[in-house]
């Protein structure tokens, strides 16, 4: 954010607590001391209110990244997101560019309870006229969030607050100002031949450490990291299935109309059903209200011990 806010005036950051207390998690320290109240600025607590601030001042030709303390408050604000910055452009038959980025911690946290646990991935992945990505590393972050600002339509920046307090090696594309991580295009994060793990967000993690367990019994899995979830990159999960002939979705939102099972999906529909070996499975939040208990909320989460049993499972190895 500070790189795109210096190098172009048209943007700036607005959200609650992004200035004078550097951000709910510190994301925007520094920003406003650095930047001026023009560029970087709280808002009031309404949602809907300063949503409709960053829509409108995108119609008008500025560039706002709009943050919500977290996406579960963005449901407060969801027919600005979805009416207005969502179909603008399509509705004025492309005179009205919406260039609004709506970035925050998405997904469960730890003992935040149900109100504050929901993924969204799928909620907006369902809309067109929205573009949804959803980071997992400190590459990820910082390539696609720069993508999301410079892109003309509005963009849906799905971060997640486990992931804040992660850190990952220093490579040259973080240090690199011009750093893009394009809309779209997934990532295979590990090589394998045995069986394709997809997922997205803090999964992609998760997903890594079992692939390490299951490589101790001989099992070579390839993960893929989609980073965008809208658009989805097709073509990269079914290149993977072709390559091992089996597959598993890892996400951290509910079973029903998910992410996982838009991949089974286009799975079915391609050229790669063919090479399937076994059924495609899912690994989800379990179908409830994430519960505040501890305990609880860690077994109603997908764990790496659940991606562990469901690749042995498809594997016919239990």
């Amino acid at each position: 954010m500070d790189e795109e806010i210096t190098r172009d005036e048209n943007v700036f950051l607005l959200g609650e607590e992004v200035a004078l207390y550097d951000g709910a998690y510190k994301v925007s320290k520094g920003l406003y001391r650095k930047h001026g109240e023009k560029r970087v600025f709280d808002t009031p607590i309404t949602e809907m209110g300063f949503a409709g601030i960053a829509t409108g001042a995108a119609m008008a030709g500025l560039r706002p990244i709009c943050e919500f303390m977290t996406f579960n408050f963005a449901m407060q604000a969801i027919d600005q997101i979805i009416n207005s910055a969502g179909k603008t452009f399509y509705m004025s038959a492309g005179e009205v560019p919406v260039p609004v980025v709506f970035r925050g911690p998405n997904g469960a946290s730890a003992g935040v309870a149900a109100q504050h646990s929901q993924c969204f991935a799928a909620w907006y992945g369902h809309i067109p006229g929205l573009k949804v990505v959803s980071p997992w590393s400190a590459e990820d972050a910082k390539g696609l969030l720069k993508a999301a600002i410079r892109d003309n339509d509005p963009v849906i920046c799905l971060e997640n607050e486990i992931m804040y307090g992660q850190q990952f090696d220093e490579t040259d594309n973080l240090k690199d100002a011009d750093f893009v991580v394009p809309l779209g295009k997934a990532k295979v994060e590990r090589e394998g031949t045995d069986i394709t793990i997809v997922a997205h967000s803090i999964g992609v993690g998760k997903s890594l450490t079992a692939a390490d367990e299951l490589a101790k019994e001989g099992v070579s899995c390839e993960v893929v990291n989609l980073r965008s979830i809208r658009p989805l990159d097709s073509q990269s999960i079914i290149d993977s299935v072709k390559k091992t002939n089996n597959l598993i979705t890892v996400e951290c939102g509910f079973p029903q109309f998910g992410v996982g099972a838009e991949i089974c999906a286009i799975v079915m529909e391609s050229e790669a059903f063919d090479n399937l070996d076994s059924p495609v499975s899912r690994v989800t939040c379990a179908d409830i209200p994430t519960p505040y208990a501890e305990r609880l909320e860690q077994a109603s989460l997908p764990q790496a011990h659940n991606i562990i049993k469901t690749v042995r499972v498809t594997l016919g190895m239990e």
